[in-house]
């Protein structure tokens, strides 16, 4: 029996069944009825990778078991496992708990996921350091010192987009790197302050979207409920800004162009604005072409994300066509392949270029 995450137990089930254990955390249990009146549980399990929900009924033996076992518990799940339109179910499995070292492992994360949020931390931090403007980069190097570890921890997203643990700083990166080649195409944006709006458009997830020091479910915080993350974000750069200013590095910038009060205010812009629309959570709709790029950088990492999730486990409709994911407009379909020349075609492509023929030689 191999053993595997909720990702990758997503990406291999299918109608036949397939013989895996993973672990998981007991994100929450809801009993429910049937049509018929009979209970049920419907229970959240997540990990570093994602999440997935399970239907227990009350024929069967871990029905009973989950009564007492409280939100947070961490199990083994093993089982054969097959995925419908519904999503992954079993006929046939069963739960333990982790021992102590089993754990310790499965709270550390799968090595891949920290790879690769290692790599997009560290590009985080080089290109937040390549920042010029002495404003924007002591203000984006204060903010990472203060809150990085809150920061690789909290999530983009409760559900829609990079909704797992370290998923924030993933949805960052990438925003980054592409936002850094859009600069690159149009020159004349500020390269400066969309880096530093990149970094900051997102970081009142902090506390809307935020993990405990140790495990995979994802808390509600009073702040976040009752002031969402555009008002926390604010508040909290016009804090690390303000400090900053009355502390000793701002001696010098008084001659500084543009001044640090433009700089101030267009970079609370681009985390009031990013959402794009009022209809979409923003308090005021973009007026600079910085907010601009960053809003439709934002969305297009955001939906590219969806989409990758939405290949990975929606239901197929008809070959190559899979069911849609909310909030995406419509159904999935399978994207083109990249172009591969063929070995022989490769093989008589490099002769041509090796002996290129000569004028006339069409003639004989």
């Amino acid at each position: 029996m191999k053993h595997v995450t909720i990702s990758e137990l997503r990406q291999s089930t299918g109608t036949d069944p397939l013989a895996a254990s993973f672990d998981a955390q007991l994100e929450r249990k809801a009993e429910r009825e049937t049509k018929g009146g009979k209970p049920y549980y419907e229970i959240a399990l997540v990990d570093g990778t994602g999440d997935m929900k399970l239907k227990v009924w009350e024929n069967r033996p871990q029905f009973r078991a989950l009564h007492d076992l409280p939100d947070g518990t961490l199990l083994r799940l093993s089982g054969e496992w097959t995925q419908n339109q519904y999503g992954i179910d079993s006929s046939k499995w069963d739960m333990r708990l982790l021992n102590e070292a089993e754990a310790a492992d499965f709270l550390a994360g799968d090595p891949e996921t920290r790879r690769r949020q290692d790599r997009d931390w560290s590009d985080v931090l080089a290109m937040t350091a390549g920042i010029a403007d002495p404003r924007l980069h002591r203000v984006c190097a204060e903010f990472l010192d203060k809150y990085g570890d809150r920061f690789r921890r909290s999530a983009a997203a409760r559900k829609n987009h990079h909704a797992r643990r370290g998923g924030l700083v993933e949805h960052v990166a990438q925003m980054m790197r592409c936002a850094h080649a859009v600069c690159g195409v149009y020159p004349k944006l500020n390269r400066d302050l969309v880096t530093a709006g990149v970094l900051f458009h997102d970081c009142g997830k902090m506390w809307e979207n935020s993990y405990p020091e140790s495990g995979f479910t994802q808390p509600f915080n009073l702040h976040g409920e009752m002031l969402g993350h555009i008002p926390l974000g604010i508040e909290t750069v016009n804090k690390i800004w303000r400090d900053m200013m009355e502390g000793g590095h701002a001696k010098g910038w008084d001659e500084l162009e543009p001044s640090s009060d433009d700089v101030h205010l267009h970079l609370l812009h681009l985390i009031a604005s990013h959402h794009g629309t009022h209809e979409w959570g923003s308090p005021t709709l973009p007026r600079t072409p910085e907010a601009m790029a960053l809003h439709y950088v934002d969305n297009m990492d955001a939906k590219y994300e969806m989409m990758r999730m939405g290949y990975e486990s929606s239901p197929e409709l008809a070959p190559g066509i899979q069911e849609r994911r909310f909030p995406l407009p419509a159904s999935l379909v399978k994207p083109l392949a990249h172009f591969s020349m063929g070995a022989d075609v490769a093989d008589a492509g490099a002769a041509s270029e090796e002996s290129p023929p000569v004028p006339g030689d069409e003639l004989f």
